[in-house]
């Protein structure tokens, strides 16, 4: 215990050293919401690798793979389609037209005050389903590294995260996910090289050991995705539902221009797509060592699979070497979930204090030193109400809620993000139905659906993206056909589209 304490303290205090020297640096608007556009296509590349490589991708997919199979494995693979959506259709728009939210650019098409509420809404909304389980798996590791109660865990890792953000804003959160991508990919590499050391580096072996252990079903897909619709959805939340994650979008306010955003692209496909490959290796091997009785008993949702295939990697409970490795993979988890928190708060705050406060509220009257003092206390509100999600949402596999967040984006966000972009006829009434009818769909039915029901759910998918998707994309067309044409709105495209390709605002 005393071993994982004391990597676990290191990390946090290189983490907070961090925050020390951006808050020193961190004064204006620019700093603190987009790190006054400084970053190198590689650092925004790691930093959107530590962005997206949560603690469903560290935790969760491994632990779906363990339980279920081959259906963990396409939770996993997923964001590898998903980054093409963001590199062909979204990562240079975004540069070109916004500032600092994924409202900049509602505002900059629409220019009306109902538009840009309609943005807030969706983004706040998304922002906190993904909250909800991040905090879940921070309370679970820390509960595991100190041995206090889960809810203090929640507690603690909630101070963290407005600490990080408050103070040193996205400079620091940037490289919080820096260091945090390279212990992640650096632990992924050491536990990968173990695990083929251990069968003569075929990872075929571990197809085979998984089948004559659990059956040949164990390597099918159904066995959680039971319902066809239930992998068609979850194909369309990735693909699309990427590019409707503010926290994500919003790191290509960083950069300086769009060519070195498509280029942070390239960087995160390579790196986060290594790690997302490996964790269906890592999901098997802990199925056919650690066995899933084990798995489940430390944690129903399986959250727990990585650190306990460490631990016996290292050499078991109660050993020098299984101790160090749990203690590396849990606090490297923790320092995982910390930084995507962090993300996830600053977009957050940057919607509540920016977009809805100065651009809603005070119409863009406010000094840059009030707004970035808003924003830090903004943080703190989201930080106190991410605590209370990350309580609530105790024994469920991350991995499923964050597909669930995913859901809402790509029902959402992503319809009214790329029709505001390429489609002249849309408008403030197409901003407003899809937004609404996106969140309304996706929410409902996730919530009354077997990942927050169980048994009891009224509604069959897991995943309701394959029909909150298109019911989202209806909503913004017939609102944009009720509301009426906007004759000025539509003569304004084409200076907006020129801005979208070539980044110059037309005067």
């Amino acid at each position: 215990m005393n071993l994982t304490l004391g990597i676990f303290g290191l990390i946090l205090l290189i983490t907070l050293g961090i925050t020390y020297w951006a808050a020193k640096r961190t004064s204006t608007t620019a700093d603190f919401y987009a790190a006054d556009s400084r970053l190198t296509a590689a650092q925004n590349g790691f930093a959107l690798a530590g962005d997206w490589c949560s603690a469903a991708a560290f935790l969760g997919f491994t632990g779906l793979t363990a339980l279920y199979g081959m259906d963990g494995a396409f939770y996993a693979l997923g964001p590898l389609v998903a980054f093409c959506t963001v590199l062909f259709l979204i990562a240079e728009p975004m540069r070109n037209t916004g500032k600092y939210t994924l409202g900049d650019i509602i505002r900059s098409r629409m220019q009306t005050r109902t538009s840009l509420l309609a943005a807030i809404a969706g983004t706040v909304v998304v922002n906190f389903a993904y909250l909800m389980p991040q905090m879940a798996g921070a309370g679970v590791l820390v509960r595991l590294l100190t041995g206090i109660s889960y809810d203090w865990a929640v507690i603690f890792v909630g101070v963290s995260m407005i600490v990080y953000v408050a103070f040193g804003g996205m400079l620091a959160t940037t490289w919080v996910q820096i260091v945090k991508a390279v212990l992640m990919l650096s632990a992924g590499a050491i536990i990968l090289i173990m695990i083929l050391s251990m069968i003569h580096f075929n990872p075929l072996t571990l197809f085979a050991d998984a089948e004559q252990k659990y059956g040949a079903k164990f390597l099918l897909p159904g066995n959680y995705l039971k319902n066809p619709f239930d992998q068609i959805s979850l194909g369309l939340g990735y693909t699309l539902g990427l590019a409707g994650l503010p926290h994500v979008m919003t790191r290509f306010y960083t950069v300086p221009d769009a060519r070195t955003a498509r280029r942070s692209v390239v960087w995160v496909m390579f790196l986060a797509g290594a790690f997302f490959a490996g964790t269906t290796l890592f999901g098997l091997a802990a199925a056919n060592l650690v066995g899933q009785d084990v798995i489940r008993a430390a944690d129903k949702g399986g959250n727990l699979t990585l650190p306990l295939l460490a631990q016996y990697l290292g050499g078991g409970k109660g050993s020098l070497g299984g101790d160090l490795m749990l203690g590396f993979v849990a606090a490297v988890a923790v320092a995982t979930i910390l930084a995507v928190v962090s993300a996830l708060t600053l977009s957050t705050s940057g919607a509540i204090a920016h977009d809805f406060y100065v651009n809603w509220v005070k119409g863009g009257r406010v000094e840059g030193r009030q707004e970035v003092w808003l924003a830090r206390a903004t943080a703190v509100v989201i930080g106190v109400l991410a605590i209370a999600l990350g309580i609530l949402a105790q024994g469920v596999n991350v991995a499923v809620l964050v597909i669930l967040a995913i859901c809402v984006a790509a029902s959402a966000n992503f319809p009214v993000l790329i029709l505001s972009l390429f489609w002249r006829r849309f408008n403030t009434g197409g901003v407003v139905g899809g937004m609404a009818v996106g969140l309304l769909s996706s929410v409902v039915l996730a919530m009354i659906g077997p990942a927050m029901r169980g048994a009891d759910a009224l509604w069959p998918l897991v995943n309701p993206t394959v029909v909150s998707l298109p019911l989202g994309f209806l909503g913004a067309v017939l609102g944009t056909l009720m509301w009426g044409r906007d004759v000025k709105n539509e003569q304004r495209f084409d200076a907006f589209l020129l801005q979208v390709h070539t980044g110059v605002a037309s005067k």
